[in-house]
């Protein structure tokens, strides 16, 4: 994802804008992985193979998303390991 994109993205449930952002891995200024997270409604949103994934609740993959979690426990914020929506560790 390229950072620039952060100018225009807002948390597609509540529409709050900006969202933070939390980079794993970059290169070439690009985040590659990572996640966004809205302060509003508590959402995070991973970033993976330079994808930000901003589905509605219903359309995400709990799998996916909590191995995600789980690998990156050590290099998130606990608000999102431990509190965030739609699910967390």
């Amino acid at each position: 994802m390229n950072k620039t994109m952060m100018d225009i993205l807002a948390c597609p449930i509540d529409k709050n804008y900006p969202l933070e952002l939390f980079e794993i891995k970059e290169k070439d200024s690009m985040v590659s992985e990572g996640v966004l997270f809205c302060s509003k409604c508590s959402r995070f949103y991973p970033i993976i193979e330079d994808i930000p994934i901003m589905l509605p609740d219903e359309l995400r993959d709990k799998k996916q998303e909590m191995e995600f979690l789980k690998i990156n426990k050590d290099k998130l914020p606990e608000k999102i390991i431990t509190k965030a929506n739609p699910w967390h560790l």
